[in-house]
C-alpha cells in the first residue's frame, strides 16, 4: 500500500512556492489516491494536472499500481485546514457540534485556535408580544466542532 506521508511529501514539494495548500489525502486499500488542494483564489485544472504528474512520475508503478485523482474539495466537503476557513470568511457555513446541534451563519473571522460565526436567532424581548430576529456572534474552538462546511443558500 502506498504511504500517505510519501504522497503528502510529494504534494508539498510541488506546491511549496505557490498559494496552494494541501487539504487532505486519502489512500484506500486498493491504492486509489485522492488528493485535495485549495487556494484563496480556487484551483485550476492546470494546477491539478501539474500536481498529478509530479506525484505520478515520482511513484514507481512497477512496484505498486495505483489510481490518482487531484481536485479541490467541493462546497460540501468539511473543512480540514485553517486555509479553508480563511477562504470562507464572509461566506455562509454550517457548524455541526458533537451533541448534534447545528448552527448556520456567516464566518466572520478565524485564528489559530478558533473561529467566529455571526448568526441570527428569533428571541422574544421582555415585554414584547412577538419574537424578533437578533444578530449574535459566537466564537467556536476548532475542537468544539465535529464538522464545519460551506453551504450555499438559494
Amino acid at each position: 500500500m502506498i504511504d500517505v506521508k510519501t504522497v503528502e511529501h510529494l504534494v508539498n514539494e510541488k506546491i511549496q512556492e505557490t498559494d496552494l495548500f494541501l487539504v487532505d489525502i486519502k489512500v484506500d486499500a486498493r491504492n486509489n489516491i485522492s488528493i485535495f488542494v485549495d487556494s484563496p483564489q480556487g484551483v485550476s485544472i492546470d494546477q491539478c494536472v501539474a500536481i498529478s504528474r509530479h506525484v505520478e512520475h515520482s511513484i514507481d508503478r512497477e512496484a505498486e499500481d495505483f489510481a490518482l485523482e487531484v481536485s479541490s474539495p467541493g462546497i460540501g466537503y468539511p473543512f480540514k485546514v485553517i486555509g479553508q476557513y480563511q477562504k470562507a470568511i464572509g461566506r455562509t457555513i454550517e457548524v455541526l457540534f458533537f451533541n448534534g446541534e447545528k448552527l448556520q451563519g456567516n464566518l466572520l473571522s478565524v485564528n489559530e485556535e478558533n473561529f467566529t460565526l455571526g448568526y441570527s436567532v428569533k428571541e422574544k424581548p421582555e415585554g414584547a408580544k412577538r419574537p424578533v430576529w437578533v444578530e449574535k456572534e459566537k466564537t467556536i474552538g476548532f475542537a468544539e466542532a465535529k464538522s464545519v462546511k460551506e453551504i450555499i443558500i438559494f
